[in-house]
């Protein structure tokens, strides 16, 4: 097995308290807002909050929502570690899928936390167990989650366009946003494919943290949408069909145009998924004891899941090097 020496933790800086507390106060702003409008929708019906709930919850196919949601964790684990097996194949080693398998799987127990740290988990594991450089990988790690960001405003522009004035005035300005980000995309590659001049930035685009941006092609950020796009389609189809389990009335296409904004709001920090919470109530404030329910379990049951998945291969991504099946991309 490759041995890698423990880096010393002492002198590491700290994150100041702000930045540490920022999630949490995030979190308290979104249950204060929850709690108000739920109180005030039980208050309407002449009920209070608790017995409100369990009505809500009482009425769900709970059944039917499992295979949904089950369903749905399977394929986005087998896309979400095709993507990344694509990618290090790429840029950085040529491993089998199964081996990426274990260590993506096991990664999701740390995405209870942050989806970000669950993938400096995939980077860490692949520097030592395979041998690729820490540097190499790491900056494959940081391509994948740019390309997420350019696939959900990618999605969110798309579903602008289809659902148009039946969407809050805000989403109008996705396309913008995502059209000026293109242009940030292109100049970039540019950039770090030596095309531009650097001058300065020399030093700069030749660091190992870039290694990805400057071997990726720019087809590479087409083929990303492409392999992860299923799991789009997948999701609106088990979020329009559990909304309507829950007793929300919602099409697919208005699900398509609401869903990749929610998800932004899923990758903010924090427990529970409390922006994405609101966010689905804010987009459905006609029935927000329902779409609370929804939003929570849905968002929560996710992330839960799949970490049970990683426990299943935990041993096997613990069990043993695979530097001897990695060879130079």
């Amino acid at each position: 097995m490759l041995q890698t020496p423990v880096p010393a933790t002492a002198g590491r800086p700290t994150l100041p308290l702000w930045q540490a507390l920022l999630p949490w106060l995030i979190t308290a702003a979104c249950l204060a807002f929850l709690y108000t409008r739920l109180d005030g929708a039980a208050r309407e019906q002449g009920s209070s909050l608790v017995p409100y709930l369990a009505g809500v919850f009482a009425r769900v196919s709970w059944a039917r929502w499992l295979g949904l949601m089950i369903s749905y964790c399977l394929l986005f684990f087998l896309i979400d570690t095709l993507v990344i097996w694509r990618v290090v194949n790429w840029l950085n080693a040529r491993i089998a899928y199964a081996e990426i398998v274990p260590v993506r799987a096991s990664s999701y127990i740390l995405s209870i936390v942050n989806e970000q740290v669950s993938k400096g988990a995939v980077a860490l594991y692949l520097h030592q167990r395979a041998g690729v450089p820490g540097w190499e990988v790491s900056s494959s790690m940081i391509f994948i989650m740019l390309c997420e960001l350019y696939y959900l405003m990618a999605w969110a522009t798309i579903g602008v366009a289809i659902q148009g004035d039946a969407l809050p005035p805000t989403f109008h300005s996705i396309p913008g946003v995502f059209g000026a980000a293109l242009v940030v995309l292109a100049l970039g590659h540019l950039f770090f494919a030596g095309r531009l001049p650097a001058g300065p930035l020399a030093a700069l685009r030749d660091k190992p943290i870039f290694h990805a941006f400057r071997k990726a092609r720019l087809w590479y950020y087409g083929a990303f949408f492409l392999m992860r796009s299923p799991m789009m389609l997948g999701a609106v189809v088990v979020y329009t069909m559990g909304l309507r389990l829950f007793g929300i009335e919602a099409a697919y296409l208005q699900v398509l145009g609401y869903l990749p904004v929610v998800l932004f709001g899923a990758t903010t920090p924090g427990p529970m998924r409390s922006v994405a919470i609101l966010l689905w109530v804010v987009l459905f404030p006609e029935k927000p004891g329902e779409v609370t329910a929804f939003a929570f379990v849905q968002h929560n049951f996710f992330i839960l899941f799949n970490a049970a998945i990683g426990l299943l291969f935990l041993r096997k991504a613990t069990a043993g090097p695979i530097g001897s099946r990695a060879t130079p991309a």
